[in-house]
């Protein structure tokens, strides 16, 4: 199972539009990181699973979500609530005790895919305001037997990097 994940879109609608549409045949869900700064009903969000970050004041999203995905269970969460620019431990620790595997979070607006006491820590960075590499990025997980392969996308579709992870790594 494909999942395109986005995060810190910053009030962007057609950019978001558009990574729906590119990947309709591609992914089976889109996740949304936080910080759309867009209403929890809006309908550029229909398509996403998403959670509110710290700039979406009155989005009336959750802070976390777990969402089970065929043979993966991923927590989804922005960040600041993990103090998630200077460690990922707390993030890491959370996804365990919800019983996942994999966390998908953003607020650094920096692309990461890291492997941590046996969790992927996925931030596919911001399609808005990107931080460190300026390119504007999203990601697509997908699990193949026992891997996790993570692609790394432009806002225009290029891939920019590909990784893969063991799931006991």
């Amino acid at each position: 199972m494909a999942v395109l994940i986005v995060s810190d879109s910053h009030r962007l609608k057609n950019e978001l539009n558009q990574l729906v549409n590119r990947h309709q045949n591609e992914v089976a869900m889109y996740i949304h990181c936080g910080d759309s700064e867009l209403k929890k009903d809006d309908y550029t969000l229909a398509a996403f699973e998403k959670v509110g970050g710290n700039c979406d004041f009155f989005s009336k999203m959750p802070s976390e979500l777990v969402i089970h995905a065929d043979d993966m269970n991923i927590f989804v969460t922005h960040g600041h609530l993990f103090n998630v620019k200077s460690s990922r431990r707390m993030l890491q620790a959370q996804t365990s005790r919800k019983g996942c595997e994999v966390a998908c979070y953003g607020h650094s607006h920096q692309r990461k895919a890291e492997m941590l006491k046996g969790v992927l820590l996925i931030n596919p960075g911001s399609i808005s305001q990107p931080r460190g590499p300026l390119e504007k990025t999203y990601a697509i997980l997908n699990k193949i037997d026992q891997k996790y392969l993570v692609d790394f996308y432009d806002l225009e579709g290029n891939l920019i990097e590909h990784l893969e992870f063991g799931q006991h790594a």
